[in-house]
């Protein structure tokens, strides 16, 4: 039995909380935007009249302003994005256990086994759009399908408020005739190669000869083409789902795409900083950094390197990933990064006795001041009352979203 899969996107999010918090707002072109004194002023987000005078998202807002003059321009509001984003994720698992977050505004969820409760795919996803309009004000568009990417797609397909539908038996009809980059794992400059191919429509790469796809594009081709004749297997994650190496770890998906390497080394920094935060806290060591990278395409890459001495110190632990970081993905430019993912493990308890030399120890002694400087702070004013001056006021951090965040000890 096909499993029943919904992907569920909330149309133009940023914006669309802040007219719901200013209703007069809805009937004027709004857009929320980077700082432009700090030369990230861009759109990331834009409302339906915005988009309608051409407006788009990672566009500059001078450039934004050419198209329509009496745009409103907001600056974000990440903690309320973040509880209306709970929020609607909270009804969202009224219907299953199986939710997965693609972002703050987007999550993939398996009703296979609902449906017996709720009715099938379509009806669900029509009262999912129901529910989250009346408790939220916030409208939804729901892909409905038998596996992610074509679920993805089909939410994609109709916006805003709209449910559809692209079934086992339908697929080819619906969908063999768009263009390829229409699936996400096609970005600009795979496009590119698989037009150079005579690819052009998902249909073509459906029907494309898989040892030219294994020639062109290495193992990835063969799956390019599994994909695009409904062949994804891949797994809505539970909920609760969480890693099962030991480790303290958090994660963010940044507001936009990363594109350099200083941009990468920011987001790796601010991450960094709260996993030594928890580690401190829970009195941990720890010697294996991990890196993650999701890209907008949605391959993901993970690895790790291990040091001899324990550490729980930002600087120490960022550096870690950084290296890792120019291993194995400097070289691999451009940068279309959508996701980071850092975490430590092979803990060990701060208390216990271990053998350092003079120099760490000098060195361990000044962080380690600092850090119950800072930490004293936070544990009286937040977490957030202390920010590094690098990581202010930059456009494609979330200080509030931590949407892969995770705590294990076992």
């Amino acid at each position: 039995m096909d499993k029943v899969i919904l992907h569920c996107d909330l149309n133009n999010f940023y914006a669309s909380v802040e007219c719901v918090l200013n209703p007069v707002l809805w009937s004027k072109p709004v857009a929320v935007t980077g700082n432009p004194r700090t030369r990230h002023g861009i759109i990331l987000a834009k409302n339906n009249v915005a988009k309608s005078f051409g407006i788009k998202t990672a566009q500059t807002i001078w450039e934004a302003k050419k198209l329509c003059p009496d745009l409103i321009c907001l600056p974000p509001q990440f903690e309320i994005y973040k509880k209306y984003s709970e929020q609607v994720r909270e009804i969202y698992k009224r219907f299953t256990d199986r939710v997965e977050s693609f972002g703050p505004d987007e999550c993939w969820l398996d009703v296979t086994h609902s449906t017996k409760l709720f009715g099938n795919g379509p009806e669900i996803a029509d009262k999912l759009r129901e529910i989250v309009k009346k408790e939220t004000g916030l409208t939804i568009s729901v892909g409905v399908s038998f596996n992610k990417y074509f679920a993805k797609l089909g939410s994609d397909l109709k916006k805003p408020d709209a449910t559809t539908v692209i079934t086992r038996e339908n697929f080819r009809e619906k969908i063999w005739g768009l263009p390829a980059d229409s699936l996400i794992f096609i970005g600009k400059h795979t496009i590119v190669k698989l037009n150079h191919l005579n690819i052009y429509t998902i249909g073509d790469l459906a029907r494309a000869d898989e040892g030219m796809l294994k020639q062109q594009f290495g193992i990835l081709g063969p799956q390019y083409k599994r994909i695009a004749n409904g062949e994804d297997t891949t797994i809505v994650t539970h909920q609760d789902f969480i890693d099962e190496t030991k480790s303290v770890g958090n994660g963010m998906t940044a507001v936009r795409d990363l594109r350099t390497h200083e941009e990468v080394e920011t987001m790796v920094l601010t991450l960094a900083e709260k996993v030594t935060w928890r580690m401190r806290q829970m009195g941990l060591l720890g010697r294996t950094a991990s890196l993650s990278i999701r890209n907008s395409d949605l391959t993901h890459n993970s690895h790790s390197m291990t040091t001899q001495t324990a550490i729980d110190n930002a600087e120490d632990f960022a550096k870690m990933c950084m290296q890792i970081f120019d291993k194995h993905w400097k070289d691999k430019t451009p940068y279309s990064i959508r996701s980071v993912r850092v975490s430590m493990s092979n803990l060990e308890r701060a208390d216990e006795a271990r053998q350092i030399n003079l120099f760490d120890y000098q060195k361990n002694e000044k962080l380690k001041k600092l850090n119950e400087s800072l930490d004293k702070i936070r544990d009286k004013y937040g977490y957030y009352a202390v920010r590094r001056a690098k990581t202010i006021e930059r456009d494609f951090i979330n200080y509030y979203e931590a949407d892969e965040e995770e705590e294990e000890i076992k």
